[in-house]
């Protein structure tokens, strides 16, 4: 990764390398892209592989000497949600 002052420039490799992991850095210029497609990756794993989300989330909180967050299991929406009784 090269940058200069809040400008970010990532090799075709490690473009390659990322996606690889599922990352797309392809079109990332600054620190708010990272972040970006940060947020897209983690929303894709935590739809497709929570468990997976979960292990890297441990792993992270055990690195950095903190305690994971709370498992979230229960969405509260005001919107009914199939099957419910609650009439709209």
């Amino acid at each position: 990764m090269l940058r200069a002052g809040n400008a970010l420039r990532f090799t075709p490799d490690e473009v390659d390398e990322y996606r690889s992991l599922g990352l797309d850095f392809e079109g990332v210029r600054t620190q708010d892209d990272i972040e970006q497609a940060l947020a897209a990756w983690a929303g894709t794993l935590a739809d497709e592989r929570p468990d997976l989300l979960d292990k890297i989330v441990s792993e992270l909180a055990k690195v950095k000497g903190v305690n994971p967050p709370a498992r979230l299991t229960t969405v509260v929406s005001g919107a009914p949600s199939a099957g419910s009784h609650r009439q709209s």
